[in-house]
């Protein structure tokens, strides 16, 4: 199983380097055995950058070995210095325990716990880091160290390149906690195998090393590719701002969206690296995509294949009706908690006050930015291209708004969902 893994994952592209390459596959084959990766609270909830190191063990379970998935209640009270142009703002021990919290329960969603021998682990870094006091901490622990080795390591040595305030003590000190983490996890679980992405290197092979001076344990490490677009724009980011897997931040039709509109020249390495999906298929779907004409179908497989993963059949559903309605301009089929939902992903909307409504639905609709000028709004009411709740406007309505907009039709009593055209939409609450 483990040999097909790697070749797995290798065809994927997942791999981006190995630490003991030699004998990791010998080691992987010998039994159930237990791996582990970090994701520190930076904020209340994960992003989809986390995606492809979480699904990874999930791959590894799936394998037959044992996840552990640490969350980093210390490493997130200090901040990791990697390739980051700056100093990281610390937050409050309170805050940071609170998002440990959350994001214990974002990660447990994508792990077995009832497994057997390969049941999945959560753990708390702090746990073995709080009781420990600085001095024996410097003298068990930091003695191991070479600061001229340090200062090597490709993330701190950009900073320290980098003209302006440089690395505090506070962030070079990272790699050394989360070395002690991972030595930590061999003496404790006998993980012997850290994976993340390909910015941590310097992190994992520090730990591999204090591993061995303090406990004598033959660890290994796996990075994987850090995650890129074709276009060399940011992997993850909107115009709406990060894609974040907590569906109050991102909801399930946003996050259907952005997969959806990925572009041609990612689609199947993202494919490869975000889903489940034999590669095989994927090939056979890339072949299938190259013969067919119009838009590939690539697209909404990664989309649904990543929103059910993330949001559940409920969350694709919802996520498949939302679609479906705006693009077909039928929109009876939508809920309220989908009109609420279209409102906090940005749909363009509007508050009204029904007594302060103006005299025509020419100065309404340009006031609210759904025309750039009344003469586009006359225009569309003459092609009955004005749609509001599913009704066609004509220019007969342009002198009556409140009528329009008549509280007694609203959709559960708040909503006018108006489409001019055949895209642009926009979103009148009653408040």
């Amino acid at each position: 199983m483990s040999s097909a893994l790697i070749a797995d994952l290798r065809d994927r592209g997942l791999i981006f380097q190995i630490a003991g390459e030699d004998s990791l596959q010998a080691w992987l084959d010998g039994g159930s055995r237990t791996l582990y990766c970090g994701f520190d609270p930076t904020a209340d909830s994960l992003h989809i950058g986390s995606l492809v190191p979480l699904l990874m063990l999930r791959r590894f379970q799936l394998a037959g070995h044992r996840p552990i998935a640490l969350v980093g209640g210390a490493t997130g009270l200090i901040g990791d210095p990697s390739f980051k142009a700056q100093e990281r703002q610390l937050n409050t021990p309170d805050v940071v325990a609170s998002w440990v919290e959350k994001l214990r329960a974002q990660v447990s969603a994508f792990l077995d716990f009832d497994a057997g021998e390969r049941s999945a682990l959560v753990v708390n870094n702090l746990d073995w880091t709080q009781d420990k006091s600085v001095l024996d901490f410097l003298r068990d622990v930091g003695k191991h160290f070479s600061v001229n080795a340090m200062i090597q390591k490709e993330s701190v040595k950009q900073r320290l390149d980098r003209e302006g305030a440089g690395i505090s003590f506070t962030e070079f000190s990272y790699l050394i906690l989360q070395s002690y983490d991972f030595a930590e996890l061999a003496h404790r679980y006998d993980c012997g195998l850290q994976i993340g992405g390909s910015d941590q290197w310097g992190n994992i092979t520090g730990g591999i090393d204090l591993a061995r001076r303090l406990y004598g344990e033959q660890v290994y490490g796996l990075t994987m590719p850090l995650i890129t677009k074709a276009d060399g724009t940011k992997f993850g980011k909107t115009e709406a701002g990060t894609v974040w897997l907590d569906p109050r931040r991102t909801s399930p039709y946003a996050f259907y969206q952005f997969w959806l509109s990925v572009a041609d020249e990612d689609v199947y390495r993202f494919l490869r690296y975000f889903t489940f999906l034999d590669v095989a298929e994927i090939g056979e779907l890339e072949r299938a995509d190259a013969e067919r004409e119009g838009r590939p179908e690539a697209q909404s497989v990664l989309a649904s294949e990543l929103t059910r993963l993330v949001h559940g059949e409920e969350g694709l559903t919802a996520a498949l009706r939302i679609t479906q309605s705006l693009f077909s301009g039928d929109t009876s089929a939508l809920s309220g908690g989908d009109l609420e939902q279209l409102r906090l992903d940005g749909l363009p909307s509007t508050s009204l006050d029904g007594a302060g409504l103006p005299d025509t639905l020419t100065q309404l609709l340009s006031d609210s930015g759904v025309a750039s000028s009344g003469k586009q709004v006359k225009d569309a009411l003459q092609r009955s291209a004005v749609v509001v709740n599913g009704r066609a406007l004509g220019m007969d309505d342009n002198t009556r708004p409140a009528e329009v907009f008549d509280p007694a039709t609203a959709l559960f009593g708040r909503f006018f969902l108006l489409r001019m055209g055949k895209k642009r939409y926009h979103l009148f609450v009653l408040e």
